[in-house]
Formats: structure tokens, C-alpha cells, sequence
């Protein structure tokens, strides 16, 4: 790979930061009870950032669930420890939306 220039670097610094400031706004609504776990997951279709985030950071987002327990969930329901948003599959997504309107 070729060296960034410094105006390419400062763009790529500056996207990075925009896609943080994305995920830790949705995490935050999440956590207030604003959004839904569904509504995180179908804004992943669309949303870049969004797309990106991990299983783990989005369960662990919700009140009452830090890292052991959202690797147990997500050991439950079959899906890969490193999984982002935009890798779960149709009955990943369905599976984990039924597990949080059954808690």
C-alpha cells in the first residue's frame, strides 16, 4: 500500500471519527430505551457505521448486559463472537430480535 497523503489521512481521520460518534449515538439510544435492537439492526442496511458495529458492542449497549452475558446470548443463538451487524444472516437478526422482546 502506498503512503496516505496528509490530505487523505486527515480525511480518513475525520470519517473515523464521524463513524465512532455514530455508533456511540446509536449504543446511547439504545441504552435509553429510544431504539430498539430491531431498529439498530435495519439501520445497519443503510447506515455505514451502523453496519459495522460488533454483536457484542450492540448487546452489550443494553442496561443489564456487559460482556460475559452478551457472549452467552450470543453462544445461544449461534452467532460468532467477531460478528459485526452487517454479517448476521436472516435468522441470526430474527433470532436475536425474539431473544430481547422475550427478556
Amino acid at each position: 500500500m502506498r503512503p496516505l497523503s496528509p490530505q487523505e489521512r486527515s480525511d480518513a481521520l475525520r470519517k473515523a471519527a464521524a463513524a465512532r460518534a455514530a455508533r456511540a449515538s446509536a449504543k446511547e439510544r439504545l441504552k435509553s430505551g429510544e431504539l430498539t435492537v430491531a431498529q439498530i439492526l435495519d439501520s445497519g442496511g443503510t447506515e455505514e457505521a451502523i453496519a459495522r458495529m460488533r454483536v457484542s458492542e450492540l448487546l452489550e449497549a443494553l442496561p443489564g448486559i456487559g460482556k460475559v452475558r452478551a457472549a452467552a446470548i450470543m453462544d445461544s443463538l449461534g452467532i460468532a463472537a467477531s460478528r459485526r451487524v452487517r454479517g448476521l444472516g436472516i435468522h441470526q437478526r430474527r433470532a436475536l430480535v425474539d431473544f430481547m422482546n422475550e427478556k
